[in-house]
């Protein structure tokens, strides 16, 4: 069973309260929840520095954390999902070093013009969206090879847009998975899209044969609070069935 749901987001990302966030948690038999609100550090054509800026929050967020650990018997953890973008690798990192959280999540919602969580800019021609797959994996490589982050957000993040879905290759995978191992950056499990559109987790099942060896860390992504239970059972049954190695906070590379 698992113990840990170390991938979700909190009022501070987009309207859930925190508290109730918790209080699912506990619901749902878990030991701990990792908070891991969306921060997005860099201006972009698709808006999400506007609507994720967790590096202005962050301070208020970790106060109501640290009063929550005082009346909950669960633990906490103070987290980030950071948009990932080459450009700006100094600034993540002094970001994180300066606010000092438990860990964080690196993830790749756009880069050069795609957004890759509407498909705005990913084209409609077939060799367009497969130009729109490759580079999304050359920039989860990027992440990787940064060494800014213990957690590797939405292996593959386009397989959730019908336009792009299926057109990741188990090489694409393979690459991934050799910049991971021995990266000291550990992929998730992520059940983000679980009874929703997408109807799966990602990585694909069908290719987590590429991740052989490679452990993972459970995540539900949940944006609210009716969301964590039923996707904490999934990634139960995914982690069971696949045979798959689960990290716990504590375990995660220094």
């Amino acid at each position: 069973m698992l113990e840990y749901d170390l991938h979700t987001h909190s009022t501070y990302s987009d309207g859930s309260d925190l508290r109730s966030m918790i209080e699912a948690a506990r619901e749902a038999g878990l030991s701990g929840i990792g908070v891991t609100d969306h921060c997005t550090l860099i201006d972009d054509d698709f808006g999400r520095s506007d609507r994720f800026d967790l590096e202005n929050t962050y301070e208020d967020r970790r106060r109501e954390i640290e009063a929550l650990r005082d009346e909950v018997d669960l633990e906490i953890y103070d987290g980030v999902e950071v948009c990932y973008s080459p450009a700006i690798e100094d600034r993540i990192s002094t970001f994180l070093d300066e606010a000092g959280f438990d860990y964080a999540i690196g993830s790749v919602h756009f880069a050069d013009g795609y957004d890759f969580t509407t498909g705005a800019g990913t084209g409609s021609t077939s060799d367009e969206r497969r130009a729109a797959v490759d580079r999304y994996f050359e920039r989860q490589i990027d992440l990787v090879e940064s060494g800014l982050f213990e957690v590797i957000a939405h292996v593959d993040l386009p397989n959730r847009l019908p336009a792009l879905r299926d057109l990741a290759t188990e090489a694409h995978y393979r690459r991934l998975a050799d910049a991971l191992d021995g990266s000291g950056t550990v992929p998730e499990v992520n059940a983000g899209r679980v009874r929703r559109d997408y109807g799966d987790i990602h990585p694909n099942q069908a290719y987590l044969g590429a991740f052989e060896g490679l452990p993972f860390v459970a995540s539900s992504d949940a944006h609210r609070p009716h969301e964590v239970g039923p996707r904490v059972a999934v990634l139960d049954d995914v982690f069971e069935e696949y045979g798959l190695t689960r990290l716990d906070p504590d375990e995660l590379p220094a």
